[in-house]
Formats: C-alpha cells, structure tokens, sequence
C-alpha cells in the first residue's frame, strides 16, 4: 500500500493493487491532517474485503442476496435499482462505493469545509454549508481535454460524480465516449453513469467493433456480454440516435429520482439531461475549455480493477 502526499504537498495519494486515490480537503491544518490519517487507516485492508466476497460481486444484483462488508453492501444497493430493467452486478458501483467510504472516514475524523476521493474519476464530495466545487468535465477519458464544468454547492442534493464509457478504463455495452453522471452518492452515479453508457449505441451497427469481454479479460463480470472495442465512422444522424438513446435512459433514471442529471458525449457532441451546472448541449466543432483553475483532471476515466481484485462493469 502507498500513502502519500503529492508534490503539491495538499492532496494525499493511495494506492494499493489497482485501487489509485488521489484526495483532497479543505479546512484547518489539523483537521486535514486527521482527516487523512483516518483515510489511510480505513484504505488498508479494504481490498481484500472485496476481494473476499469477489464471487458475489460479479454475479448480477438480486434483493434477496446481499453482501456482507460495509462497501459491498453500498455497492449491491447502487446496482439494485437498475437490476429489472439491464444486467447490472455490483461491480458497477466499486470505484464510487470505495470513495465514499474513504471520505466517510474522512469527516468522522473531522471537521472539514470542502473534501473529495477521486477513484479514477468517479468522485464523493463533501461541502460544509456554503461551500461549493467545481469539476471538470472531460470529452474522451483516454485522452482528457476539459470541454465544461460543474458547479456542485453544498444545497444541491449531489454528493457523487462518475464517468463511463467505452473509451475509459472500463468495458461498456454502448458506445459513449464518456457519460458523467451527477448523483446523491458515488456509488449511486458509477452504477447509473454505467447504465447510461450503456444505452448510448447503435446495436449491429457494422462501423461498431465488438469483443467478448471474457476474450480481452476472462475474469470479467460481463462474461460473454459483447464490449465496445472500437467505433468507426458515424453520420450525424446516427450519432444523433445513439445520444438520443442514452437520454432517454438518463431521464428515467432523473423522473426516478436516481440521479440529478448526466452529459452524455459522443463524436464531439454532447447532450445533457436534467441539471448540469447549466452546462450547454455542444456540437462538434465549439471549441472546448482547456483549463480550469483548481481542477486536476477530475472526471479521468473509470479506475482500473485487475490483477488481485479483477475489473467491473
């Protein structure tokens, strides 16, 4: 396990396996310093509490079998909700559940104004009364330029941010190139970011290249299921149609209740349900926004679960 501060000598850094955590907290000196001590006191050992109910974690979400562990359990309760209607395990919700149990540690300790865990991109916020944060929005997690942003206030009822989509760390069922969720919780917004993914395709579409996912990972929990690998040329109506898709799921997801909005993003294009920060739909073309101050990437791509834990959703 790594535990560190980063060169800025503010934000701490874990590491263990392929848990990266890069965290960040705002208030007096003390109370930082406790805030991460307890960050990585609670960060050791936790993988292997994955690890130890891995098999159910990869099965698909069913109510009458839940995990046992503290974030198993926020994971299995994120993926439930969309286990009617998709298949979900709870395997979608890992990197969101780890930070928020991380930042739970975190405001137990102490007293903090401002603090986040960024999971590979996929965010727990905590904002004391008055506080805000803005994060970036990225239009490909594989190569990241910041096209928009976010401001999340401590009123708003989001705690959790998360990105998906095929161009990330993850596999995807569709092919968004990235899809950022807004949600009461991380768990809540990894699991629903993947749902949106999800319905963002063009099924048998012949420019779409599709895999296995037992192929390109044998322990994958999508088993058999066919991953996006590659999307070649798409005319504007079809992009249009994959997006419309997507929103269509993002706003059931909103009518629901699960999230608070989602940017869907795909060939330049980028179309937003529900509240975004006022973010604008963009065609391709606009020109993006390269830089905001305070902003280190933020929304970089889902978080990579190989090696000894293997990979989600």
């Amino acid at each position: 396990m790594v535990a560190r501060l980063l060169p800025d000598g503010r934000r701490l850094h874990l590491q263990d396996g392929p848990i990266d955590l890069v965290i960040g907290a705002d208030g007096a000196q003390e109370a930082v310093a406790a805030a991460y001590r307890a960050a990585a006191g609670r960060f050791a050992g936790l993988l292997d509490e994955l690890c130890a109910e891995l098999a159910l974690l990869r099965a698909p979400a069913v109510p009458d079998r839940p995990p046992a562990g503290i974030v198993a359990r926020r994971m299995w309760a994120a993926a439930l909700p969309h286990a009617a209607r998709a298949f979900i395990t709870p395997m979608a919700a890992v990197a969101g559940a780890v930070a928020e149990e991380l930042l739970a540690a975190m405001t137990a300790a102490a007293p903090l104004d401002r603090a986040y865990v960024n999971n590979g991109g996929d965010i727990a916020l905590h904002l004391a009364p008055g506080a805000s944060l803005a994060a970036g929005l990225v239009d490909r997690p594989d190569r990241p330029s910041l096209v928009g942003s976010a401001t999340i206030r401590a009123a708003d009822p989001v705690r959790g941010i998360a990105t998906s989509g095929w161009r990330g760390r993850s596999f995807s069922l569709g092919i968004a190139d990235a899809v950022t969720v807004l949600a009461r919780t991380a768990a809540e917004a990894d699991a629903a970011a993947t749902v949106v993914a999800n319905a963002v395709d063009l099924p048998g579409h012949g420019a779409i290249a599709r895999r296995r996912a037992r192929d390109l990972q044998p322990d994958s929990d999508l088993g058999d299921r066919l991953v996006t690998v590659a999307v070649g040329h798409l005319d504007a109506a079809e992009i249009e149609r994959a997006l419309v898709a997507g929103l269509q799921a993002a706003d059931r997801l909103i009518a629901n209740g699960l999230i608070a909005g989602a940017a869907l993003q795909l060939a330049g294009r980028v179309r937003v349900a529900g509240e975004f920060g006022g973010l604008p739909d963009r065609d391709a073309g606009h020109a993006p926004v390269t830089a905001i101050p305070g902003i280190d990437k933020m929304l970089s791509g889902h978080a990579v679960w190989t090696g000894r834990c293997p990979s989600g959703q």
